[in-house]
């Protein structure tokens, strides 16, 4: 790799809005993020699906499930 064109590799503090504090590699010193693995619905188990019109109770009975 040639010298003096990359960037500088640092440790970042990364916060998200829920509170969590985490750290990773990057250029930047610090960031700031809305939404974590700590916060998301997908990772804590809280994720709900919305059914509007019945599609998925549609859906089930089509397929038999």
């Amino acid at each position: 790799m040639r010298k003096e064109i990359h960037p500088d590799y640092v440790a970042c503090k990364v916060t998200c809005a829920c509170g969590n504090e985490f750290e990773v590699r990057t250029n930047k010193d610090a960031m700031s993020v809305d939404i974590c693995n700590e916060c998301h619905p997908f990772f804590t188990g809280s994720e709900r699906n919305v059914d509007t019109a019945g599609r998925i109770d549609k859906f089930k009975k089509k397929y038999n499930l």
